[in-house]
């Protein structure tokens, strides 16, 4: 890679050249938008109103942080996360973590499978298991676009999407806003009973997303390269710090709107807990337009996080077991299980939101490492992570385990 110092002549430029490095977090953005936070969003804002807005707001903040983590370990290293764990882990214990990395990307695929194929019924009547075909044969196509001599056009794919997906979603709220008061008031933490603690799973689950802690350093690598100087890292770094700052401060804008939009239109009408039942609902009450945006934004959401879903799995893969699967190979496989979902007559809204539950038991595998290793001083040198930010990253992954335990117990006892 050409040197990051290089032209760097005046301010206006440098900023300009700076702008140019950003992206990486744009793609990892996705995966905080696809379906699966369109139905846990949805459900949690029709049947409880306001009351989980908080949940989101601390999930987005700690989403930040984690992918922040992760793209700074891939600069620094010049290596991703799974590739880091997969020389440090036994034989066994590399495979024993594979398969519940596979669990979670199978989990993430599931979902963006599922909500694409709502999206194409609810705008084209299809069946859903022709839906979820579909989807699964345009992400091959935006695939092809992933390889290192086209990462930036493959880039300019994902953020047009994620365009889609901004305004599909923020319309119906821009046309019919919540009280402000009510808004606020979902701030302040707390629940009511064993089901609000489930949908707060899932919503943690599809806010902070495991397969994207892990691809978030494998995407720096593909964009910028290996084997920086230290002035170079350091700016990098530096970028990446914005990029990742404003690509989550868009994907949790699109998070709350969701919830809000189910709170402000959808709460106590019969139905609207299901992604098909919110949209009739929305187009009852807000015209066929705004439903229309919102369908095209629930089918952008899928195109896009499948593709980068199936990017972090074979990044998971060539990292932990050493093994390249060709990304067309890859997405053709961890189709059928999607499609069987579908086809078998699984609810569709209900798997995408138990989907989200499984991604969130998923977490602390990603968290916990990534935590120790940019801890590590000996790895990341004057990179390392401040004793502050250890603090708070290790507080974040503390309060994730307990919630999954609160949530063990529940399922267990309920």
């Amino acid at each position: 890679m050409a040197s990051l110092r290089a032209a760097q002549y005046t301010p206006s430029g440098a900023k300009v050249r700076n702008a140019a490095l950003m992206g990486p977090a744009f793609v990892a953005a996705i995966a905080y938008v696809d379906p699966g936070n369109v139905a846990a969003n949805i459900t949690a804002g029709a049947r409880y109103g306001f009351l989980l807005v908080w949940v989101l707001v601390m999930a987005n903040l700690i989403a930040m942080l984690i992918q922040y983590q992760s793209a700074k370990l891939g600069i620094v290293t010049g290596q991703s996360l799974p590739g880091l764990l997969g020389k440090r882990l036994s034989r066994r214990s590399r495979r024993a973590y594979w398969v519940q990395a596979e669990i979670v990307a199978a989990a993430t695929d599931l979902a963006e499978i599922v909500g694409g194929a709502i999206a194409l019924q609810l705008l084209f009547d299809l069946p859903l298991v022709v839906g979820g075909l579909i989807v699964g044969v345009v992400s091959m196509i935006i695939l092809l676009l992933q390889n290192p001599r086209q990462q930036k056009v493959f880039e300019r794919v994902i953020l047009t999407l994620l365009a889609v997906i901004v305004v599909g979603f923020l319309t119906g709220l821009v046309i019919n806003p919540p009280p402000a008061t009510d808004v606020l008031g979902g701030l302040i933490p707390h629940l009511q009973g064993p089901e609000t603690v489930l949908l707060a799973a899932s919503m943690l689950g599809a806010t902070v997303m495991p397969h994207a802690i892990y691809l978030h350093s494998s995407l720096v690598i593909d964009r910028h390269g290996a084997n920086h100087t230290d002035e170079d890292k350091r700016r990098l770094v530096r970028v990446t710090r914005w990029d990742v700052v404003i690509a989550l401060l868009i994907a949790g804008a699109v998070n709350i709107a969701l919830l809000l939009l189910a709170a402000q239109n959808l709460r106590g009408k019969e139905g609207t807990d299901t992604i098909e039942g919110a949209y009739t609902a929305v187009q009852d009450a807000m015209g066929p337009t705004v439903a229309t945006f919102f369908a095209i934004g629930l089918l952008a959401s899928g195109l896009a996080a499948t593709s980068v879903g199936s990017y972090a799995g074979a990044s998971i893969m060539e990292g932990l077991l050493h093994v390249r699967v060709p990304l067309l190979l890859r997405r053709t496989l961890v189709l059928v299980p999607a499609v069987v979902v579908l086809w078998v007559g699984v609810e569709p809204t209900w798997a995408l939101v138990i989907s989200q539950v499984v991604l969130s038991f998923g977490i602390p595998f990603a968290i916990i490492p990534l935590g120790r290793l940019t801890a590590d001083r000996k790895l990341m040198g004057s990179f390392t992570d401040s004793r502050p930010l250890q603090i708070v990253a290790g507080a974040a992954a503390a309060m994730i385990v307990m919630l999954n335990i609160a949530l063990i117990v529940l399922m267990i006892t309920e």
